[in-house]
């Protein structure tokens, strides 16, 4: 305990030469510094306010980074290297009911499905749930959304999956592997299957290293999937800025919708180097098809009701989280009353 708290009044000491170092910078109060679980397609409205200088209409400038992961992302949430978060729900859910002074909250809802794409090594047409039997599905990181919302949809599907097969299981579902190295993971094994997002999904499929199986997002149905999230305290301190942000984000979304999937494309391509229009267009393509973006960033109680329902049922919770103590749509509903 001496040592712990030791360690623990060093990084206090640290922090506070850190926070004086940054107030005497004079930093530019405009500035939002947003951590991104990952960074895809999935996210179009975001990067569509970046390249259309939507951001900057409202006078904001944003620092984006790429958390990798949503306890990495969470992690410099609380530890003061984010101002806003974007990662699944969940994570919120969990740090509030670790009991938190200052837990964050979700201020405004992005997707609200699944954004993956269930990938094989062969193309199977007209997938069925039985085309996985007795093979092993990486679904990523154990407790996070894209893996909770899988195990729920193969049981759905009338699936048993489980560590080995044998006992009851009839599919392995390989929940060891970070969020960030599913891909490679699945590139290294001979007969796997994965869940991607987009564009990386498009890209193996037109490279012949794997074939796009079917959407989970058709697959599992409507669940708050992606929100932003930032410590009550910024909300209460920043409520203005985080209106401009929202405002932002709508008229991201709006400007997909609206517009010409090319031009569209051609937004995005700054944010994607290295990725053709063609490749973004697919992608965009698969995500309207399947509706994946809130048109609003109001959360529902009925959504994270099921999402929680959803982490239950894969152990990562023993009970819910009063919706006001996860979510804060004050902001959310007064952007919305501008776009009436």
């Amino acid at each position: 305990m001496k040592k712990f708290t030791t360690i623990f009044c060093m990084m206090a000491l640290i922090c506070s030469f850190c926070y004086f170092g940054i107030a005497c910078s004079c930093q530019d109060e405009n500035t939002i510094r947003l951590n991104e679980v990952t960074h895809s397609i999935f996210y179009a409205p975001l990067y569509v306010a970046i390249t259309e200088g939507f951001f900057e209409e409202q006078g904001l400038k944003i620092e984006l980074t790429n958390g990798g992961g949503a306890d990495k992302s969470m992690s410099a949430l609380l530890g003061g290297d984010a101002d806003i978060g974007l990662m699944g729900p969940e994570a919120c859910i969990y740090v509030n009911q670790q009991g938190s002074k200052d837990a964050p909250k979700v201020f405004g809802q992005l997707t609200k499905k699944d954004g993956s794409f269930l990938m094989g090594k062969t193309a199977i047409e007209n997938f069925t749930w039985d085309d996985l039997r007795g093979k092993e599905v990486i679904g990523g990181r154990r407790g996070g959304v894209p893996a909770m919302v899988l195990e729920y949809a193969m049981k759905q599907g009338g699936l048993h999956p489980g560590d080995a097969l044998g006992d009851g299981v009839d599919t392995i579902l390989n929940l060891d592997v970070q969020f960030n190295l599913v891909a490679s993971s699945f590139e290294s094994k001979e007969d796997a299957f994965c869940t991607m997002f987009e564009p990386t999904a498009s890209e193996y499929q037109d490279s012949g290293r794997g074939y796009i199986i079917a959407s989970m997002g058709e697959l599992s149905g409507e669940i708050p999937y992606t929100a932003f999230m930032a410590k009550s305290s910024y909300i209460e301190k920043n409520r203005d800025k985080v209106k401009k942000f929202l405002t932002a984000i709508v008229k991201g979304y709006n400007y997909i919708i609206n517009t010409n999937l090319d031009e569209v494309a051609s937004s995005l391509l700054p944010q994607f180097p290295g990725t053709s229009k063609e490749s973004i267009k697919k992608a965009l393509q698969s995500y309207i098809d399947i509706d994946a973006w809130n048109s609003s960033p109001v959360m529902q109680e009925s959504a994270l009701d099921k999402l929680q329902e959803i982490i239950m049922q894969a152990g990562e919770l023993t009970k819910k989280s009063k919706f006001t103590d996860i979510v804060d749509n004050s902001i959310a509903q007064e952007v919305m009353e501008q776009f009436a």
